[in-house]
């Protein structure tokens, strides 16, 4: 089966979209854009105009949201219900503090770096980019996902006074999981997409299913065959690491995965983690999860099931029940059952 692929850049990264029929690429890639138009439109915090930033605006009282919007805040919260507050969309006053106050490629002074290139494999892997900001910081735990009063039958939300949300750690994955289906719903065939390592597919595979490496600074950790997997119908992959989207802040190097609890980069051992599950957004949920917990991650990844890929600082790379071996890199997830939490499945 021939494949054809395009990349461009969106939403800070880049984005990559992969076909089975090279016929439907065109037609493929408008409807990807369309998907991250509204998301950005809806959930950017660097656009004055989009949604999210006037829910800012009106902050404390009641106000009706679109429907885009709903699904996002919607979904960050069960992320932070799922995770226990590991993955809190109330970070974004510390995110802001931490330097983080506008697009990445205008933190780092450049543009977002390719996190994927055509012609070979996809990269799962976030963009690279590292910027110089100094100043004051003042870490304080996030205000706490609890303190949205949200109705999504209504789209009702009263955001807090002094509540700023970030949906950075599951906006993207979301587009992600609608782009794929939407487009494989369209055109009939099978569909990768890949927004800066947050990767879903859907609807008939290559043969052999979609090979995707996975990326990391380091050489010996991409060499090593369990690097590479297969991913198979309806399946999904997210990464997060520390290593990526980093900038000098206060005299000290900082990345933009925070922990609620204290509002402060998180201190995590782990420089990628990897997760499988059904979705991006859960796949994306529990590798930033992973970052924010550090040595637990493992044993919290294993208990909810889910095929994971840790590499530490350090190089060494654990994995839990799930992953592929080292000789046989393929799997499908459908053969994974994920036990999910509070019995809210993955």
């Amino acid at each position: 089966m021939t494949t054809a692929a395009r990349a461009f850049g969106a939403l800070g990264t880049t984005a990559e979209i992969v076909v089975t029929d090279p016929t439907r690429l065109p037609a493929a890639v408008g409807l990807l854009r369309e998907e991250l138009d509204a998301i950005d439109v809806a959930c950017s915090r660097f656009r004055a105009d989009s949604e999210i930033s006037r829910l800012h605006e009106q902050a404390g009282r009641q106000v009706r949201i679109g429907p885009l919007l709903a699904e996002a805040l919607g979904t960050a919260l069960r992320a932070a219900r799922l995770t226990g507050g590991l993955v809190d969309p109330t970070v974004g006053a510390a995110v802001r503090a931490l330097g983080y106050d506008r697009d990445f490629a205008l933190v780092t002074g450049g543009a977002a770096a390719s996190a994927a290139a055509l012609g070979g494999a996809p990269v799962l892997n976030e963009s690279s980019q590292t910027s110089h900001r100094p100043g004051p910081a003042h870490p304080a735990p996030a205000p706490g996902w609890h303190r949205v009063l949200f109705d999504p039958a209504l789209r009702l939300v009263v955001l807090p006074r002094g509540v700023q949300l970030d949906l950075g750690a599951t906006a993207k994955a979301l587009a992600a999981d609608r782009a794929a289906r939407r487009i494989h719903a369209a055109l009939g065939c099978g569909t990768l997409v890949n927004l800066g390592g947050d990767l879903r597919v859907a609807g008939p595979e290559p043969a052999g299913g979609w090979q995707v490496a996975l990326g990391d600074d380091h050489a010996e950790a991409v060499a090593r065959p369990d690097a590479r997997v297969a991913l198979h119908r309806d399946g999904a992959l997210a990464t997060s690491g520390t290593t990526r989207r980093r900038w000098r802040h206060a005299g000290r190097t900082v990345h933009h995965i925070v922990d609620p609890r204290t509002g402060d980069v998180a201190e995590s051992r782990w420089r990628t983690v990897t997760v499988a599950a059904k979705s991006t957004v859960d796949a994306n949920t529990a590798s930033t999860a992973a970052i924010v917990l550090g040595a637990d991650a493992p044993r919290w990844l294993e208990q909810r099931r889910l095929p994971a890929r840790l590499t530490s600082d350090a190089g060494d790379v654990v994995t839990t029940p799930g992953w592929p071996a080292e000789r046989t890199s393929q799997w499908g997830l459908s053969s994974h059952a994920a036990a999910g939490i509070g019995g809210e499945a993955w």
